[in-house]
């Protein structure tokens, strides 16, 4: 690789790296606001800016570092207890952090950043600091400067001598880290003595010219303690041996002048031979205990174990067909790692939804300035697990869901005051697992929904009629129309009617459906029910005539028989009778039009939707599937009752149901009324008591 594409290379990482920090950076000044004497939170802080300072500078970031220098310092000035905490110096941070942002995603030929936005703000942070205010190193006119030493009140206190030896990895300088840059600022904390070995240096010929042979011991006199010595190293500290300590000797020749308090460096170099004349060599092992893959190598792997998969499949039908047990023992033997590297893989893509969640701290915070409201955002579930896929098209529904419940669900703090409720209002972000689902809350403790609203808009519009019957629900589904809104009033936040039909779009597009509870004077929440993961399933494989099809083995209940008989005592009405529970099913033949002779004796998987328990009615259940999947195409787009297809091993295509599609498109319909409902739904919860109740309509 050449030296340009090296340098981009440590360019993106660095760039990877700060995207990380910047969040945990955010999260951590919004709980900062709400708790400004946490110490711990505020040393958070101060080795995020620590951290992206150096590395920025290490990577040629220098207006950034230099910028980022000025807010370490007032951040080091809290946490020495000499500046507080107020709502101003966070608002002034986060204004800092959105400047920092733009410079780490800055493109030299599209600036993005604005240097009179950051000029601005180092004025503003200087005047809180108590600071005069000195020419910016980060000044619009583009002079740039060395960041200036910390302030003198960081060396006034009781001096210390510590010991440091510095030894870097085999990897450190691969990773574009500069030692020297690290010693300069750590001379930054006092006076520092320096005393470089070159012992571990090799014989030319041997010598790696991308690795550092050099250590160096150094005495340091400074103020400043040993976690402010380690924020030097923060970035680099795994690909290094570090050692400090309180200094119990100095340095041979140079000690003296660190104990005289001279900022300026020492250095003298030594050359030791092993006793045998050749030189030591360095030799520690490289501990990095994780690896940073860009996200479309891990899809280019779930790809191919995509296609690993379907082979498999192949070979498990070919060894069927054949009576030969050396070609079944190893496709059986095939199929189990095919499983667990499909295992291994999904699980390399999965990713707490932690991050996702945090970042909306800095939404709520802003909106709820601009809408003078007094919000709290809580979370619960942030480890649980979602696919990168799917968490990466998370943020844009749940960023609407989240300012619809600011405008419009939560109540200014006089009309909360007189409905008794307290007066900082609460946003609840939550996630867990449900069977092979993830569900996703949005609640709030607002006003709620009011129905006869909800109703009477849809009136309006002619999206039903005025004598129309709809339950709860179906009334809530009307918010996800487009263009729909009971506002009335537009604001820049919400009211155009666009944000909830996004939602539905969004969850959709991901095979997840929507759900909304509202209680009035109380609150609502919206739950979103999503697959943990859009690649590969575990499926049930099932025929109608020469028709494959598969459907999510996680929401399939049980298998029964529907006879002859069963259809006679229904007189034509779709539905069966299940230990004295009606259940409404659907036939697949009719469904896709497949014109073939029923079979004597047909199965129906009661399979469990958001709408309640349903029957698909096949002719054959063939067992379970890996099932890779894959898209239709732009051509079966409007297809709704598929997610998706896959390929089996006999070369057929097989389509993948969405099933709770399928049912939610039967109830609109109304083509089906079940019959005695209230048994159905006695019998629905004896059977399972966490189940939706049977629903009211489909043939």
């Amino acid at each position: 690789m050449s030296t340009v594409g090296q340098v981009d290379q440590f360019k993106r990482s660095f760039q990877e790296e700060a995207r990380e920090i910047l969040v945990d950076l955010e999260a951590a000044l919004l709980e900062l606001n709400e708790n400004s004497g946490d110490m711990e939170l505020v040393g958070r802080v101060f080795r995020a800016l620590h951290t992206i300072k150096g590395s920025g500078a290490m990577f040629g970031f220098d207006d950034l570092a230099a910028f980022t220098h000025n807010l370490e310092t007032a951040f080091d000035e809290v946490r020495n207890g000499r500046l507080a905490i107020t709502p101003e110096m966070i608002d002034l941070t986060l204004a800092a952090l959105d400047q920092i942002r733009a410079m780490v995603e800055e493109d030299a030929e599209t600036p993005t950043a604005n240097a009179a936005a950051r000029t601005n703000i180092l004025a503003k942070v200087k005047k809180l600091a108590g600071k005069p205010s000195e020419k910016s190193s980060d000044q619009p006119d583009g002079e740039k400067a060395a960041p200036t030493p910390l302030s003198p009140e960081v060396k006034s206190g009781q001096e210390s001598e510590w010991h440091i030896r510095f030894s870097p990895g085999p990897e450190m300088m691969r990773n574009g880290a500069n030692p020297l840059l690290l010693l300069r600022e750590l001379g930054q904390l006092g006076g520092l003595a320096v005393k470089a070995s070159m012992e571990a240096v090799p014989p030319l010929g041997e010598l790696d010219p991308e690795r550092c042979y050099v250590s160096w011991e150094m005495v340091l006199v400074t103020a400043a303690g040993q976690d402010a010595i380690r924020d030097v190293f923060i970035f680099v500290e795994d690909t290094c041996e570090l050692v400090i300590e309180p200094a119990s000797r100095p340095v041979e020749n140079v000690a003296q002048s660190a104990a005289n308090g001279s900022a300026a460096t020492a250095l003298v170099l030594e050359d030791k031979r092993t006793p045998s004349g050749g030189r030591r060599t360095y030799d520690k092992p490289d501990n990095a205990t994780s690896l940073r893959v860009p996200a479309a190598k891990l899809d280019q792997l779930v790809d191919l174990v995509g296609e690993l998969v379907t082979v498999q499949a192949r070979l498990s039908e070919l060894s069927s067909r054949r009576d030969d047990t050396e070609m079944t023992t190893v496709a059986e033997e095939i199929e189990r790692l095919t499983s667990l590297l499909r295992d291994n893989s999904m699980n390399i893509r999965m990713l707490p939804i932690r991050a996702t969640f945090e970042k909306f701290r800095r939404l709520v915070h802003d909106l709820a300035r601009e809408l003078d409201k007094d919000v709290e955002l809580t979370i619960e579930g942030a480890e649980t697990e979602l696919d990168k896929t799917v968490i990466d098209q998370l943020s844009e529904p749940l960023m609407h869901l989240i300012r619809n419940s600011m405008d419009h669900g939560i109540e200014t703090a006089q009309v909360r005051a007189e409905r008794g409720k307290r007066p900082t209002a609460n946003i609840h972000l939550s996630a867990r697992h449900a069977g092979a689902s993830v569900l996703i809350g949005v609640a709030d403790d607002g006003g709620g929904i009011d129905a006869e609203a909800v109703r009477q808009r849809a009136v309006e519009r002619g999206l039903i009629a005025a004598d129309a019957q709809l339950t709860e629900s179906e009334t809530f589904s009307l918010l996800f129309q487009p263009g729909f809104s009971t506002s009335k009033q537009v604001t820049d936040i919400s009211g155009r009617g666009v944000g909830m039909d996004v939602v539905r779009k969004s969850i959709e597009n991901l095979r997840g459906t929507v759900e909304v509870t509202s209680k009035p004077g109380e609150g609502t929440t919206v739950t979103l029910r999503l697959p943990l993961t859009l690649a590969i399933i575990d499926g049930l494989l099932v025929s109608v005539a020469d028709a494959y099809f598969v459907l999510p083995v996680g929401s399939v209940l049980e298998c029964i028989e529907l006879t002859r008989q069963d259809i006679e005592k229904a007189n034509g009405k779709h539905l069966v009778d299940v230990r004295g529970e009606l259940i409404p099913y659907i036939r697949l033949r009719e469904q896709f039009n497949i014109r073939t002779e029923l079979p004597e004796i047909e199965q129906i998987m009661i399979v469990e939707t958001a709408t309640g328990c349903y029957g698909f009615v096949v002719d054959q259940v063939l067992g379970d599937h890996q099932t890779v999947i894959k898209n239709l195409g732009r051509f079966y787009r409007h297809v709704q009752e598929v997610s998706g297809a896959t390929i089996l091993g006999n070369g057929m295509v097989a389509l993948i149901l969405d099933v709770e599609r399928m049912a939610k498109d039967a109830v609109r319909a109304g083509t089906q009324v079940v019959q005695g409902h209230h048994a159905a739904e006695a019998g629905s919860k004896r059977r399972n008591p966490k189940k939706k109740s049977v629903p009211q309509s489909v043939t």
